[in-house]
C-alpha cells in the first residue's frame, strides 16, 4: 500500500438531501457537500447507494466515481454529523 498509514477506512456511507456522510472505523463521521462531487449530486438515490468500500476509499462503478478517504480528511478534518450531536 502506498496510502497514508494513519488514514482510517470507511465503514459506511449515507446521504441526505445535499450531503454525503462517511462513517470511519475510528468513530469519526465526515460530512461533505454533494456539490463537491457532481457525479454523485446528479446520480439517483439508487446509484448513490450502489457503492463499495475498499481500503483506499469509496467507489461507485455506475457513476464512475472514486473518492479516497485521505482526500476527504484533507478537505474536512473537523466535521461531525449534526444528527449525532442531537
Amino acid at each position: 500500500m502506498h496510502g497514508t498509514p494513519f488514514s482510517p477506512e470507511a465503514t459506511d456511507v449515507e446521504f441526505d438531501e445535499d450531503s454525503m456522510w462517511v462513517k470511519l472505523e475510528d468513530g469519526r463521521t465526515i460530512g461533505v457537500p454533494l456539490a463537491w462531487f457532481p457525479r454523485l449530486l446528479n446520480g439517483s438515490e439508487a446509484e448513490r447507494r450502489a457503492f463499495f468500500l475498499s481500503p483506499s476509499g469509496i467507489h461507485w462503478e455506475a457513476l464512475d466515481e472514486d473518492i479516497a478517504i485521505a482526500t476527504l480528511l484533507a478537505d474536512r478534518m473537523e466535521t461531525a454529523s449534526p444528527a449525532q450531536a442531537a
